[in-house]
């Protein structure tokens, strides 16, 4: 569509801005103490599985209630914090390694005992199918609220209403 070129360029110029956007969320969970939400809890968790493999399909009830200090339920902790801690770590490794390895011993680096780039090719490839995977999971979530775009709202500002009206069936927490 592009060319390879440009194709490479557009990717490295997403990358910079991807770096930019880590750096800030970073600062931002630490200044701010959200970095809490992504603590991983096993209270609720099979409950959690349950409803979005069987439960929602059913008209369960939410097993969670969201709260102003835990705004994600023990399923969403793990994703997200699997994602903070492996997934874009994996990416940005990898995407450093790609983007600025020269081969300056004969076609490796010998200091890191890479003979090619093929091991941090396939590793980026494995992360960018997470994050795929991810965007498509959660793009589909939006989608089962209590209508259709009713969660779409809070992924696009980042602001939900988590009042008693929210859900009214779920347990406290």
């Amino acid at each position: 569509l592009l060319g390879y070129r440009e194709a490479v360029a557009y990717h490295n110029a997403a990358a910079i801005g991807f770096l930019v956007l880590i750096v800030f969320a970073i600062f931002w969970h630490f200044t701010t103490g959200e970095w809490r939400q992504y603590v991983p809890t096993t209270g609720m968790l099979r409950a959690q599985v349950d409803y979005y493999l069987t439960g929602i399909f059913r008209n369960a009830p939410h097993p969670t209630r969201k709260t102003v200090l835990s705004k994600l339920n023990p399923l969403q902790k793990l994703v997200y914090l699997g994602l903070k801690v492996l997934v874009i770590p994996v990416m940005v490794l990898s995407g450093l390694l790609y983007m600025f390895y020269r081969y300056p011993q004969r076609g490796g680096v010998a200091s890191l005992g890479f003979v090619d780039l093929q091991a941090v090719a396939l590793l980026h490839t494995a992360g960018a199918f997470a994050l795929v995977a991810f965007v498509v999971g959660h793009i589909y979530l939006t989608t089962t609220g209590h209508s259709l775009f009713s969660n779409l709202k809070a992924m696009i500002t980042g602001y939900e209403d988590i009042g008693e009206e929210a859900h009214p069936h779920a347990p406290p927490p």
